[in-house]
């Protein structure tokens, strides 16, 4: 097995700086890897192979130590890249060790690792993957304190820290749950990079789908959302409208809003595919949802909706834009209302299921949008059901403002 060494190289003039590198032994062949730190002679304990911090200059202390971490850092990154390459039972070279050293795909970081995965991601035109991948990150850099750490040593004890840093922080169930989910979707990328072996770190921690709170609201507090005067208050009245529109179009979700065109509306009927699930729904075209589209001027765009607005600039980031402003109007509409929870886009969607159910309309013919345990499972009865027996349960909810 190779072996991995840290070296000082003094300078030939003894007022000067010398320099480190690693020394990489393997099968009687040496090589060198120079790091391009710099330590005077007096700094460098050569029977132990380490620094010698400097209590003299506090300047030259906090170097010093810095420097001790990144070498530390550096020697389990060559070491963990040995133990892949001896895992693998193949034969290697000490140029091989050097050469996975000195590649950036290799560097070992999870952090680093994930970064560069986001940027493919977005190249390939992944965008909504890479949007996620990237939230998830910013919450566990949040909890590394912006510390990288090596591939390696993602292990179960880390992610289980991690879960009960998030919980500690408020964090719900489902949304835990989806931190790991997507940190696992990583991990295992590096995995089938062979950037690090599999050490199965999620296998304490959540990830399953928990029943979603229950966010929904009456029918006597959509019809007060409905009769609001927000005549003064033109983002409110937006924001309203849009919740509304929604409402009326079976709790549809605002990115699918977005992204409704014209010509998606014919002959009285309104049909679409999801976003998140490319699956084709159909809704009858019914008056509330025309007053809306009316009330604003869209000529000269394909959107149904106004929230895409602008053709040149970049639709995802406008619909983005858009879902924050609405959901901060709604929170607001939601505080002059005194209603108990946070009102959002989604509450919509969820109360037009439970008002749905509350009127002893169908299980199957609800589909319980809001109520199941996963998207799979709604899917599979929005699939089976008969569009007439769905267009008819929206009237009957509708019938009741």
């Amino acid at each position: 097995m190779a072996t991995v060494k840290v070296k000082f190289r003094a300078s030939s003039n003894p007022d000067k700086e010398g320099a480190l590198f690693f020394q990489i032994i393997h099968n009687r062949i040496t090589r060198q890897i120079h790091t391009g730190y710099k330590l005077f002679p007096n700094e460098w304990n050569t029977d132990l192979s380490e620094i010698i911090l400097s209590d003299s200059d506090t300047l030259r202390h906090g170097y010093l130590i810095s420097l001790k971490e990144t070498l530390a850092a550096d020697t389990l990154k060559l070491k963990g890249i040995i133990a892949r390459l001896e895992k693998t039972g193949s034969m290697y070279t000490a140029e091989k060790i050097v050469e996975l050293f000195c590649t950036p795909e290799n560097d070992g970081g999870f952090i680093s690792f994930t970064l560069r995965l986001i940027n493919e991601l977005k190249q390939i035109g992944k965008k909504r993957t890479a949007d996620t991948y990237t939230t998830v990150l910013n919450s566990f850099k949040r909890f590394r304190s912006n510390q990288d750490l090596l591939l390696d040593d993602v292990d179960s004890t880390l992610m289980t820290e991690y879960e009960t840093w998030l919980k500690e922080n408020g964090i719900c169930k489902n949304t835990v749950s989806f931190y790991m989910r997507n940190l696992r979707a990583i991990y295992n990328r590096a995995v089938e990079k062979e950037l690090t072996s599999q050490r199965f770190p999620f296998k304490h921690v959540y990830a399953g789908i928990d029943k979603t709170v229950k966010r929904a609201v009456s029918i006597k507090v959509i019809r007060q959302i409905k009769e609001l005067d927000l005549t003064l208050s033109p983002l409110l009245d937006y924001a309203r409208d849009l919740f509304m529109f929604s409402f009326y179009t079976r709790g549809m979700s605002f990115i699918d809003m977005a992204y409704l065109k014209k010509k998606d509306l014919q002959n009285g009927v309104l049909t679409y595919r999801r976003q998140k699930t490319n699956q084709q729904l159909s809704i009858k075209w019914e008056r509330p949802m025309q007053e809306i589209i009316d009330k604003y001027d869209t000529s000269g765009s394909p959107y149904l909706l106004p929230i895409i607005r602008d053709l040149n600039i970049d639709r995802r980031k406008q619909y983005k834009n858009a879902s924050h402003l609405v959901n901060n109007k709604l929170k607001k509409i939601g505080e002059q209302l005194g209603l108990g929870i946070s009102l959002t886009s989604y509450v919509a969607r969820h109360a037009w299921a439970s008002i749905a159910k509350s009127k002893n309309i169908p299980i199957s013919t609800i589909s319980e949008a809001l109520g199941h345990d996963s998207e799979t499972t709604t899917r599979i009865y929005l699939t089976s059901l008969d569009t007439s027996s769905v267009d008819k349960a929206n009237s009957i909810v509708l019938n009741l403002l």
